[in-house]
């Protein structure tokens, strides 16, 4: 078995199609949060938006905090790896999941617990 902090199992070529993915949902969820937050300053709190629209900047928050730390898992080499069993995470799932944490395997296994 190959040590659990090298990603060999995605070529350079690879990483840097899912580092560019990432910049460009970062970059993205970033600018959202900004136009949310300008709602938030414009907003008088009185109508029933105001509940919804607190709860679409925490999970804006929460989304680039998950995209920080995929990004803080490229720069320590642990990204494309199963946080519980280690194993390569296939580049076909990342792309389509950039944020994906565990192996099909892991995740079914949660999803059915």
């Amino acid at each position: 078995m190959t040590d659990s902090h090298e990603t060999s199992h995605l070529s350079s070529v690879q990483l840097q199609s899912l580092r560019q993915d990432l910049q460009e949902q970062l970059e993205q969820r970033r600018g959202h949060l900004l136009g949310l937050r300008a709602q938030e300053q414009d907003s008088s709190g009185a109508d029933g938006t105001w509940q919804e629209l607190l709860v679409s900047i925490s999970a804006a928050e929460r989304a680039i905090g998950e995209l920080s730390q995929a990004f803080d898992r490229l720069a320590a080499g642990t990204y494309g790896r199963c946080v519980h069993c280690e194993s390569a995470i296939p580049f076909e799932r990342l792309k389509v999941r950039p944020l994906a944490r565990t192996c099909i395997d892991c995740q079914r296994r949660h999803e059915a617990a």
